[in-house]
């Protein structure tokens, strides 16, 4: 089935663990996120509550970005990730106009975070970042973490333990004894990201 992901919503406090961890491995530049974390509010005072909810590409088995690529640069290999080749990718942002879950981000200029000015960090790091290019998550394959045996970045760095990664096939069970979903399944995408509830509230 290819390489999923699990997030327990029960268990993710909040920490943007995962997006720093992200930006450190993979290099992104201002702008570019492969992961955040939204804050949903939900209820009507008194009783209101924010949750907490992790995203990042879904990996979709029918990717829309895919689909609409007119260079082929978004490709769906066979270990079931999304990935861009950004010598094939023109910058025409066609990919993000499908995507449903606005998981592609843009580099929009050469800038680092201290301005056009790059430090010694930025400098080397954001050379696979060319400008006009899309860019999104692909689980850490570009930065070879799973070549080397080693979990994304996200999933390793997640203080609470919230994330698990694996075959979809080994994440069966997990999803299925915990209630897991798929974002916009009407959407009829079918991610490889799935959710556990928040059964505290």
């Amino acid at each position: 089935m290819g390489y999923g992901m699990v997030i327990d919503l029960k268990k993710c406090i909040g920490c943007h663990g995962c997006t720093l961890s992200c930006k450190a491995a993979n290099g992104t530049p201002p702008g570019n996120l492969r992961a955040n974390v939204l804050k949903k509010q939900e209820g009507t005072y008194p009783t209101v509550r924010i949750t907490s909810v992790p995203v990042l590409c879904n990996h979709c088995e029918n990717a829309p970005c895919v689909e609409q690529c007119p260079t082929a640069a978004m490709q769906k290999d066979e270990d079931g990730i999304v990935t861009i080749d950004k010598a094939e990718c023109i910058g025409c942002k066609t990919c993000m106009l499908a995507c449903p879950y606005d998981a592609l981000s843009y580099r929009e200029n050469e800038d680092g975070y201290f301005g056009s000015v790059l430090n010694e960090y930025e400098a080397l790091v954001y050379q696979g970042m060319p400008v006009e290019k899309v860019d999104k998550c692909d689980f850490c394959k570009g930065n070879g973490r799973l070549k080397n045996g080693e979990k994304p970045a996200c999933v390793q760095a997640c203080m609470a333990g919230a994330r698990t990664f694996d075959d979809l096939d080994n994440l069966q069970g997990i999803i299925a004894q915990g209630g897991g979903y798929q974002l916009l399944p009407e959407e009829g995408t079918n991610p490889s990201v799935y959710y556990l509830p928040n059964r505290y509230y």
